[in-house]
Formats: structure tokens, C-alpha cells, sequence
């Protein structure tokens, strides 16, 4: 029996090739974060190997930004619909969680991205003429055939009484370029404050210290391009031996991009529901961001004020003054009133804002019900002779919009995108193509053509379902843009792959267009004054900071 005994024992013990196995009992070597449960092998040994951020906890908040736990809502669903408008169409939809702006990008704000462009690429330098120019909002926009708004326009984006109002004047394009900038700067802090740049690398290459400036996925794709090819001098506390060392998505450090929040998120940020819910269900339904269905506090402090920056009526952009003025006129600074049950403020009011997606009238949420977006252009990285990712050093594209303004494509230092092509897309299912705008425009299970004798050729422009009018803008080799007006007479609609979304109402709406679901649209290259934007970003890892389910009848503690 003991013997019996003594060869069950080592039998759970069995060593092989320096590793121990023990079936019997757990080590403790097992159940480290650092041990490979594929192949024993430790995680993050000194002597090499596989090394991971085994210490990841969650995604930092960026600068800025508000977390936003996802969820389910109806989408579209608009409660004053008079019109009965086939563009909001309610459709349930499921949001990840994600982070949005705590408030409009600011004057402020885009100033300081003004003044970099200005000081790493000099208009002076006809190279880089564009790109600070292409950058500047349109102030011209606040003028009035009869009205008097001098004012606004020489003053509101610099003046500092203006600071802390929403910035104006701003098409689609130049906010989705700020987004990325702001990307660049954040993530290039980030590395600074984790060792992996030189304290004031930021600086340096501001003050033309350094050639060249910082680019995440430059950085993520080919390291030793960033700063002009000067980031061995540049390497901070990180650097072992000599031997740069460089951060990867691995590492955990670098943060996902900041964008432009899709209509889903931003009418799902808006609502604000977690105010309204009970276990898994709503309570009642929300006209506005605040609950309730009317514009003004009903609360004892405060009853009477306005909870939003809206027009009230012909001719009444504030009300009276005294007590039932809404303390503004044209926009507001930011934070003048309570913010939404997730702590967001104007997202009724003050001025729409531009969100991601491509306007269509109709949402497939046959198609997609989770994270629903149209707009995907799907890119690779571009791929050199040498099998390197290829870095557009003092090659900026530049590119013309239909009213003649000359905007950068991409940055100096920036990697070269091109479309995805058939080894991306080859017996696949979810996609066929890079770009994905257009999809199920013209198919008899969406609508038709807006030529309904169009023939069997792909190619044919008949075989749309939206003709929008097509103007053409070109320069002479003198500069001089020559404008071509599209005159036809057979066009049906304005809708085309440039025109946008912009959602929530503004100075100069009326309470109708405050209901989170409202939804409009406008090309991509123009600018009001009425139009600003804030950005969001996409959480990676679970859906909610805490554990925030408590049992029915008992309060969470």
C-alpha cells in the first residue's frame, strides 16, 4: 500500500527539460501574470523572450474627455416628429463605450493648433504655404447682407474675451485634421511623461531645434523616422545600453486616436439615458439632453432659467434682459449651463456640431445594429522597395475643395495611406471594397437608381441613386482657380459621399432642432457659424470602469 502510495506521489511531480508539471497541486510559478499558460515560459525575463505589459489596467482618460459607458438606445426617435421625416427612421442600436469631450473644441484650443503649424511649418516657406492657411476657420462667416457682425469677425477666434467659446467657421475636413494633430501631441506628452522621450522633445521640435515632429503611427510603424530620423537623440530614461528602445500598441502607453465621435455615439451621448433608467428599462422618454420636456429649470434653485443657448423666437436670441435672458446672444462659453446626466455640457445648443458620418436618409440596421457608421474607408499602410512603411518626409499633398480652398492632405513625417485591394478583400464577407460610403446605394433592397433606365453598365453615372450637382475646381499653372458650375437642370438632390451630418441645435435653432435625434446634413468643405465640433475616442478593453450591478432592492455602495 505505501509503495502504491509513494508512486502516485511521483507521479504528479515530473520533471522534464528544467520545467516542473505539477497536476496535483497549483504551483505558484503557474498562476503568475508572468508565466505563459501556452508554454511555461516566462513573460518579461530579463535574459529575452516574449515581453507584454502583464501590469495593463485600464485605458488612461485622455485629456479632456468624459468616459462614456456604451449601451442599447433607440436611435432616431424624435418625440416633436410634425413632419413625419423618412430620415429618422428609430432603429435600436448598441454603442461601445467610449470617451467624448467634456465640451466643444474651444477658440482656445485651436489656437494652440494654429500656432504649431505655424511654427513647425512656416507659411513663409512656400512649401508649407497651405498647410497653416488650409488650417485657418473662416471668419468671414459670421458676415450678414443685413446685418452688422464686424465684430465677430475680426475678433471672435482671437480675441481673448473669446477664449473659452465654441470655435466657429470650421468645416468637417479641418476638424478631422485637428483630431489627428491632437492625437499626435497627446500620445507624444504620453511618451514624454513615460520615459521614452526626451524631456521638452515637444518643444525642440516647436522652436526648429529639432527637424521634423511626431507622428503616432509613424512612430508605431517606423520608429527611427520620427523627429527627421533624430529620435536616438531624443530617447529618454527608457533607453538601456545605448540601445533605443521604443514603445509598441503592446506596451499599452499609446492611446487610440482622437476622431470625431460617429451620429450614433454622439445621439447616444446626448440622450444621456443612464439618467432615466431603472434596473433594464427606461423611465419615460427624453425630449432633451435634461429631463423634462421644456427649455426652462423647473427645479426651486434656479426655476425659470434657460437650460440651453438657443433662439427663442423671430427676432429673440436671448430673451429679455434681466432674469429670463439665457445669458447669450450668439454662442456662450462653454460650461454656462448644467451638463447632461454624464457630465457633457452643450450638447444641446450653443452650436451643432459635426459628427462622422455620411448623410443618407435612412439607417440599415438590418445591415448593423453595433456601432453603426457610415463613412468606412478602409486603408493600409504603403509598403516601399525596400519592404519598409513608407514616410512622406517633404511630400505634402495638397488638395483642392469644390469652393477653392487649398487644404493638406497629410503632414511632413506622416506615413503614406493607400486603399485596401484584393488581398484584403478576396472571398471576404464583411467587406468588398476600400470604400464603403455609397454601400447598398441603388440596390433594390435600399432604393433605386435616380435613372430608372439606366443600363447594365457598373460605370455609368445613371446607375446612382443620388445625382447631386457636380462643380469643378482647378488651378492654372499661375495659381489662379479656375471655377466650373455644374448648370444642369436634371439634378434631384444635394446628397452625395462629401456631405456630412451635424447634429443638435444652436444659437441660432430653434428648441426643435435641440432633441438629440435631429439630424442634418451639410458638404464636407463648408463652415458656418453655427457649426463647431468635439472629439471623441474609442475605450479598448471592457465595457465599464467598475462593477456597477447591485442586486435588486439594494443599494450599490
Amino acid at each position: 500500500m505505501k509503495k502504491q502510495l509513494i508512486k502516485v506521489v511521483l507521479s504528479c511531480a515530473v520533471i522534464m527539460g528544467g520545467f516542473t508539471f505539477n497536476s496535483c497541486k497549483k504551483s505558484a510559478s503557474a498562476s503568475s501574470k508572468n508565466v505563459s499558460r501556452a508554454t511555461g515560459w516566462k513573460i518579461n525575463a530579463k535574459e529575452g523572450g516574449f515581453q507584454y505589459n502583464s501590469d495593463f489596467k485600464e485605458q488612461a482618460t485622455g485629456p479632456g474627455l468624459v468616459f462614456i459607458e456604451g449601451g442599447t438606445f433607440t436611435k432616431g426617435k424624435v418625440q416633436d416628429d410634425v413632419m413625419h421625416d423618412w430620415n429618422n427612421t428609430p432603429t435600436s442600436q448598441h454603442v461601445q463605450s467610449f470617451y467624448m469631450d467634456e465640451t466643444e473644441v474651444t477658440n482656445v484650443m485651436y489656437l494652440e493648433y494654429l500656432d504649431y503649424l505655424k511654427a513647425v511649418y512656416p507659411p513663409e516657406n512656400p512649401k508649407y504655404t497651405n498647410i497653416y492657411k488650409g488650417a485657418l476657420p473662416d471668419t468671414l462667416v459670421w458676415r450678414n447682407r443685413l446685418g452688422y457682425n464686424e465684430t465677430m469677425t475680426n475678433n471672435y477666434l482671437r480675441h481673448p474675451a473669446y477664449a473659452e467659446y465654441p470655435v466657429v467657421g470650421v468645416n468637417w475636413i479641418q476638424a478631422v485634421q485637428f483630431s489627428e494633430w491632437r492625437t499626435d501631441r497627446v500620445n507624444e506628452a504620453m511618451l514624454e511623461k513615460e520615459g521614452y522621450l526626451a524631456q521638452d522633445a515637444k518643444y525642440n521640435a516647436m522652436s526648429g531645434e529639432v527637424e521634423g515632429t511626431f507622428s503616432t503611427e509613424a512612430y508605431l510603424n517606423r520608429p527611427e523616422s520620427v523627429y527627421n530620423g533624430q529620435i536616438d537623440s531624443l530617447q529618454g530614461k527608457m533607453k538601456k545600453d545605448s540601445v533605443s528602445t521604443f514603445a509598441k500598441r503592446s506596451t499599452g502607453i499609446i492611446m487610440p486616436a482622437y476622431r470625431l465621435p460617429t451620429e450614433t455615439e454622439w445621439e447616444y451621448s446626448a440622450a444621456a439615458l443612464q439618467g432615466t433608467r431603472e434596473y433594464n428599462n427606461y423611465r419615460g422618454r427624453k425630449k432633451y439632453p435634461w429631463e423634462g420636456d421644456y427649455t426652462r429649470n423647473g427645479q426651486r434653485v434656479g426655476r425659470g432659467d434657460q437650460l440651453a443657448n438657443f433662439k427663442q423666437g423671430k427676432g429673440d436670441y436671448g430673451g429679455i434682459a434681466g432674469w429670463s435672458d439665457d445669458g447669450a446672444d450668439i454662442t456662450a462659453q462653454v460650461k454656462s449651463y448644467k451638463p447632461n446626466d454624464l457630465g457633457l455640457y452643450d450638447m444641446a445648443g450653443n452650436v451643432a456640431e459635426w459628427v462622422a458620418d455620411v448623410y443618407r436618409p435612412i439607417v440599415d440596421d438590418e445591415i448593423s445594429d453595433f456601432n453603426y457608421y457610415r463613412g468606412n474607408i478602409y486603408m493600409k499602410t504603403a509598403i516601399g522597395e525596400d519592404g519598409k512603411v513608407t514616410i512622406l518626409r517633404d511630400s505634402v499633398i495638397f488638395d483642392t475643395l469644390p469652393n477653392g480652398k487649398v487644404v493638406a492632405v497629410n503632414l511632413p513625417g506622416e506615413i503614406k495611406m493607400v486603399p485596401v485591394d484584393e488581398e484584403e478583400t478576396y472571398l471576404r464577407t464583411n467587406f468588398s471594397d476600400s470604400d464603403n460610403r455609397s454601400y447598398r446605394d441603388g440596390d433594390p433592397g435600399s432604393s433605386r437608381f435616380f435613372d430608372r433606365f439606366a443600363g447594365d453598365d457598373e460605370e455609368d453615372p445613371a446607375r446612382k441613386m443620388y445625382d447631386a450637382p457636380k462643380h469643378k475646381v482647378e488651378r492654372d499653372e499661375e495659381g489662379e482657380i479656375i471655377r466650373e458650375y455644374d448648370k444642369s437642370n436634371n439634378r434631384t438632390t444635394l446628397i452625395n459621399d462629401e456631405v456630412r451630418i451635424y447634429k443638435g441645435g444652436s444659437w441660432k435653432d430653434r428648441a426643435y432642432w435641440l432633441d438629440p435625434a435631429q439630424r442634418r446634413f451639410l458638404p464636407q468643405y463648408m463652415a458656418t457659424d453655427y457649426i463647431g465640433f468635439r472629439c471623441a475616442m474609442s475605450r479598448v478593453g471592457s465595457k465599464s470602469k467598475t462593477k456597477n450591478k447591485t442586486v435588486r432592492g439594494k443599494k450599490a455602495k
